[in-house]
C-alpha cells in the first residue's frame, strides 16, 4: 500500500498516551509519524513502520 504525507493510519500497538492513530509527516527510507493523542513525533525505518501499520483511516 502506498502512503502519502498527511495520511492518518492505525497501528498494532498503542502509544503510551493511549492513542493508536498517527499522522504521516514524512515518507521515504524512514517514516516520521505524529501521535494524534499527544503530538509526540517518532521516526521509524520503512520496514518497521510498514509492519506496525494495520490500516489507513479514511477521512
Amino acid at each position: 500500500m502506498e502512503y502519502q504525507i498527511g495520511d492518518m493510519v492505525r497501528t498494532k500497538k498503542q502509544h503510551p498516551c493511549g492513542s493508536k492513530i498517527w499522522e504521516i509527516v514524512r515518507v521515504g527510507v524512514d517514516f516520521k509519524l505524529k501521535c494524534q493523542g499527544c503530538g509526540h513525533v517518532i521516526m521509524l525505518p520503512r520496514e518497521k513502520a510498514l509492519k506496525a501499520i494495520t490500516k489507513k483511516i479514511e477521512s
